[in-house]
């Protein structure tokens, strides 16, 4: 079961996609327009966002932006858009997944799941160490020589993956799969967030402690020797 705001102005799509996740359990709240989806999301937790792109107040894509600002819940975006360059570009900035419209109940299920299970991580416990790094999945905490260490869920997410595989080289692509859930994108997403995780981890590109970038090849995540 999760907590499911869907922003969607079409009354009648709107009342078919309230029955369908209601019908699997799921709660849900709706909202007809951006500025609406702002307030819900700033008092309510939600463990997911349903977002359409035509709103009439304010275009999808900056209602996105505008989520973004306030918000790591994921969001996967419903539109009629099939564009394939627009559908990278709302992935790069933030959105976690979309669905075309026309959809079905069950296509529309299928990637909430999927989202979902990448989102809220392992629930098994597991505390990743790596050096003065620690790393813990189920609280979704890390923190660096004792630190805290106040990342994002994207960072949190792709941090936690690298140490995973720490010592290893993780291919961008892999990367993609498993972070963005994505099987194309464009590698500035990975490299914006690595910087980010960089300055956080105090360190930089040139001269990295835990993140290491192998030319052409992906990421390597490993203690400071």
């Amino acid at each position: 079961m999760a907590q499911v705001l869907v922003v969607e102005d079409d009354q009648f799509v709107r009342s078919a996609l309230i029955r369908y996740l209601s019908q699997e359990a799921h709660g849900v709240r709706s909202v007809g327009t951006a500025l609406e989806a702002l307030r819900e999301v700033a008092q309510h937790p939600f463990d997911v966002v349903i977002l359409d792109l035509g709103l009439p107040d304010l275009d999808g894509g900056e209602a996105l932006k505008m989520l973004r600002g306030i918000s790591d819940v994921p969001v996967i975006i419903a539109t009629a858009r099939d564009d394939e360059a627009e559908v990278v570009r709302l992935l790069n900035a933030g959105a976690d997944d979309y669905v075309t419209k026309p959809f079905s109940g069950e296509h529309l299920g299928a990637r909430l799941s999927a989202v979902l299970r990448r989102t809220r991580g392992r629930t098994t416990g597991d505390v990743l160490q790596c050096g003065g790094l620690r790393i813990d999945i189920r609280r979704r905490e890390a923190d660096l020589d004792g630190t805290p260490l106040n990342l994002t869920r994207r960072e949190f997410d792709l941090l936690a993956f690298l140490a995973s595989r720490a010592g290893a080289v993780v291919p961008r692509r892999e990367i993609l799969a498993e972070v963005w859930g994505q099987a194309y994108g464009d590698d500035q997403t990975i490299d914006v967030h690595l910087s980010w995780l960089r300055r956080k981890l105090g360190e930089t590109a040139r001269q990295p402690r835990y993140l290491h970038t192998v030319r052409g090849v992906g990421v390597k995540l490993e203690p400071p020797a």
